[in-house]
């Protein structure tokens, strides 16, 4: 898949940040547009927290909207940095902190590469989810991934594979069917093989260290990881300790 090649300071989609800014009272309605991210979140944190440890751990959540991720990774005793450029999402995010309680995350209206120019390197854990699709350059996001996170130090992503399953299932079925997400939420051809994201990872200079893939049951509402990647999956990348 091929992309056009963009700046850091553009690696942005206003669309796609006005679409997720309309939505932004509904990040923590249970049943909501959001609900797969709720149900899918105790999940993620798992996998984040086997493959990188979170505890004790400085946190980056990139497009971290609501703080549906961000809320989690705190409650492992992790110190979080959640950044986003949609500010409607990020008030209701800083709204729910203070519903919730934790006093370890700090949001900022940022975008990751003014984050990498600020502190390179800052971070122990920087986390991707359900971002790498939305924007115009997922390979240079990759590439201000690696800058933000301090040698030795992990990322993960989580995107949708592109493939005929994928398209029946997390556009056809997720939002036309079983209405799960808002129609119009995923683009096809934005949708990235596991080899495309290996191949942009290891050319920002990362090792691929892990893909398990992440799979609903419409009938009980509920998701596991493991197995194929043929529709949504996740990555652990690591950023090598060079001599």
């Amino acid at each position: 898949m091929m992309n056009n090649p963009t700046t850091n300071q553009a690696n942005h989609d206003p669309d796609e940040i006005a679409k997720f800014d309309a939505l932004a009272s509904r990040w923590w309605d249970l049943q909501g547009e959001f609900k797969p991210l709720h149900l899918m979140n105790p999940l993620r944190v798992q996998y984040i927290d086997q493959q990188a440890g979170l505890a004790d751990k400085h946190c980056l959540d990139i497009g971290c909207g609501g703080g549906i991720l961000s809320e989690g990774m705190a409650a492992t005793a992790a110190t979080v940095t959640g950044i986003d450029l949609a500010g409607a999402a990020l008030t209701v995010a800083r709204l729910h902190l203070h519903e919730s309680g934790l006093k370890n995350i700090d949001y900022r209206e940022q975008s990751a590469a003014d984050l990498a120019t600020e502190k390179p390197g800052a971070f122990d854990v920087v986390t991707c989810l359900e971002v790498l699709e939305h924007v115009p350059d997922p390979a240079q996001l990759i590439k201000t991934c690696m800058q933000l996170v301090r040698p030795g130090g992990d990322i993960i992503f989580s995107t949708i594979n592109r493939n005929p399953k994928a398209f029946a299932l997390a556009i056809v079925g997720a939002e036309y069917v079983m209405r799960l997400l808002p129609k119009g939420t995923h683009q096809y051809a934005k949708f990235i093989q596991p080899a495309e994201l290996d191949i942009w990872g290891r050319r920002a200079g990362l090792e691929l260290k892990d893909i398990s893939g992440l799979h609903f049951s419409p009938l009980s509402e509920t998701f596991r990881i493991g197995g194929n990647a043929d529709v949504n999956y996740l990555a652990h990348f690591v950023r090598p300790v060079t001599p």
